[in-house]
């Protein structure tokens, strides 16, 4: 396979160079730690048939080394073979990670030699053990030994966690924050990184399944911090520039950029068919074409051809009273995306944040928050992100109810969802779900793209069908004078639905609708239509430019009102696998134009959401000040009663 002109090719023997070093490292090293404090003192019991352990001595010319206070003995390969209950033979898993670590120390010393050679510290080391280096360049000795220390550990950190990819699960381990990040050189910065990670595995794995999350919990902790280091460091220029491949790993380093390998997830969740999910004409509707929507991402171009074209749902609300069938409709989108991922070999990641995440350690909350945002936005797989109960997970701004771990939350989720930064490859999307969406905080809600609500079954038929559903087959009651699910044709109830909101549903929405009309006469000019929008505004005051942007593009999405052919997901040669230039081209082809009755049903679909929300705040405020008089009331009452 030809290599990009801007990468160089790290040469396999380059790496396997460092192999012996590798191990070494890896059966025995003394470590005095100097930032972190020992996390356990435990050692590592000697496996069976292994003998006394070597050493490692540094091989970098120029280097010295020396510790004057009592080191601790980290032997790696032992604390490993260890982690399994004290089985004589040692697991797949374990067998996994050593040799994942010892590539990845080898491919991280290769590149801080590739370093050395790039800057001239090579030079610079040679002369410094010959004891012929020029004082007015110890500086630059100094700055150059840390950049390669921070590019060591920072490849280092990517490559353990690439090549460990496959070992990944759905356990999860919490390491806190990596601390003994050491920059004299790059040998001691490895030492280092060694004896925190033995702290780690030592504390945390007490089973055998624990191991690969721990180890991989610990290289995603080691590359953000890194990264967070060389924002600042001298003389890394050379290092963030360059990029180098390994071709035997498929592995690209790009600075401190993880490289992420494409892996999913094993899901365990019940999924759910589109005719178990009854009523939610829409949501099931737009659930059902973005889970298409998200198959025509191209992986070799990093984008899907309708975030190009302005129609794809990043971030939506689902929002409805208790037991409507929010969870139905994740297990349904869920299951459809697994399916469709299954059929072509695309790797699928699911990942709920629950409350659960909610910690009480400041800053750890909206770590995790990161971390399951970045998790889900990997380019290299096809994500699907929930975030359900949102209200009680996100606080809102200046509510002192509000933990600080909710604040931390609320402000990585609308950093990540509609932030500076922010870029929509449409491989993902993230789906917001709450019973009580008008205690989300009023910017994070805003930045749900598209509304999904969930009012659940509504007409007799719809009843009907439900009671049939969960019935099952078990009994020989007769079904009656009905035509069973012919209520969820799924084409005729999105048209009912759609057409619902050719009138505002909300009762503040509607005064402003009529009031429009009566002075402009009927909405069929975007003069006409912005100044409905401009009443809307004068309403609420929370109806801004963020608001339009969302309805512009639901009106986006309506204008591709198709869903992709089920043959194209079972066929995928006849889309999924062409060019994205094809795909861009097949989807042109299928677009309608946009109507006055679109603008008119997504501006209503929206409005009436929002009011719909400010309605329930406002009320659960005056309930609340009715709750607080009325116990004043009693309590002054008791008061008096006392005196007396």
């Amino acid at each position: 396979m030809s290599m990009p002109a801007d990468q160089m090719e790290l040469r396999e023997e380059d790496i396997r160079a460092h192999y012996d070093a590798a191990l070494s490292m890896l059966e025995g090293i003394d470590h005095t730690p100097r930032i972190a404090k020992p996390k356990d003192t435990v050692e590592p019991a000697k496996s069976t048939g292994l003998g006394t352990r070597r050493r490692f001595r540094s091989t970098t010319p120029g280097l010295v080394t020396r510790s004057t206070a009592r080191p601790e003995g980290v032997r790696l390969i032992a604390r490993i073979e260890g982690a399994d209950g004290g089985d004589a033979l040692i697991t797949p898993v374990q067998a996994s990670v050593l040799q994942g670590l010892r590539r990845a120390l080898a491919i991280a010393l290769a590149v801080g030699d590739k370093f050395a050679d790039m800057t001239g510290l090579v030079e610079l080391k040679k002369a410094n053990l010959e004891g012929r280096l020029p004082d007015n360049r110890r500086g630059e000795f100094t700055e150059l030994l840390g950049a390669e220390a921070l590019a060591t550990l920072s490849v280092f950190a990517n490559a353990t966690g690439f090549l460990l990819g496959d070992q990944a699960s759905e356990r999860t381990v919490q390491i806190g924050a990596v601390e003994e990040i050491l920059t004299d050189n790059a040998p001691l910065a490895l030492q280092g990184a060694l004896w925190e990670l033995d702290q780690e595995i030592a504390v945390f794995v007490d089973s055998h399944d624990k191991l690969a999350p721990t180890v991989l919990a610990f290289a995603e902790q080691l590359s953000e911090k890194v990264a967070l280091r060389a924002q600042s460091a001298p003389r890394t220029q050379a290092f963030e520039a360059a990029r180098w491949r390994v071709e035997a790993d498929d592995f690209t380093i790009q600075g401190v950029t993880p490289s992420r390998k494409g892996r999913g997830s094993t899901l365990t969740m019940q999924f759910k068919k589109p005719n178990e999910v009854v009523g939610n004409h829409i949501a099931k509707y737009q659930s059902m074409k973005l889970a298409k929507m998200l198959m025509a991402y191209d992986f070799t171009r990093k984008l899907n051809p309708f975030a190009e074209l302005g129609g794809f749902i990043f971030t939506f609300m689902g929002d409805g009273a208790p037991g409507t069938g929010k969870t139905t409709l994740i297990q349904m989108m869920a299951g459809l995306i697994n399916d469709y991922c299954a059929d072509v070999g695309y790797p699928f990641r699911y990942q709920n944040f629950s409350i659960d995440q909610i910690d009480s350690y400041q800053g750890k909350s909206g770590q995790n928050a990161k971390t399951f945002v970045q998790n889900v936005l990997d380019p290299s797989v096809i994500g699907f992100g929930t975030i359900d109960d949102i209200d009680q997970i996100a606080g809102k701004r200046g509510d002192r109810q509000s933990s600080s771990g909710q604040q931390e939350v609320t402000a990585v989720f609308m950093e990540a969802f509609a932030g500076a930064n922010t870029v929509v490859r449409g491989n993902c999307t993230f789906g917001m779900f709450s019973n009580f969406p008008e205690n989300v905080d009023d910017a994070l809600r805003q930045r749900a793209g598209a509304r999904f609500l969930v009012d659940g079954p509504q007409s007799r038929d719809d009843y009907i069908d439900i009671l049939a559903l969960l019935l099952g087959k078990n009994h020989d009651i007769p079904l009656g004078a009905h035509d069973l699910y012919a209520a969820q044709q799924i084409k005729r109830a999105v048209a009912a639905s759609f057409e619902k909101h050719e009138r505002p549903q909300e009762e503040g929405l509607l005064r402003v609708w009529s009031q429009t009309e009566a002075k402009i006469g009927k909405l069929d000019t975007i003069a006409k239509l912005g100044t409905y929008l401009k009443g809307i505004q004068q309403a609420d005051e929370r109806f801004t430019g963020r608001a339009i942007k969302n309805i512009t593009d639901a009106v986006k999405v309506r204008a591709m009102d198709f869903e992709l052919p089920d043959e194209w997901m079972a066929q995928p040669d006849l889309f999924l696998f062409k060019s994205y230039d094809e795909k861009m081209a097949m989807l042109r082809d299928m677009m309608q134009p946009i109507t006055v009755d679109m603008v008119i049903q997504e501006i209503n679909r929206y409005a009436d959401s929002e009011f719909r929300y400010a309605d329930k705040s406002d009320e659960v405020a005056v309930d609340n000040m009715v709750r607080e008089m009325e116990r004043t009331a009693a309590a002054r009452k008791r008061f008096e009663g006392g005196k007396n």
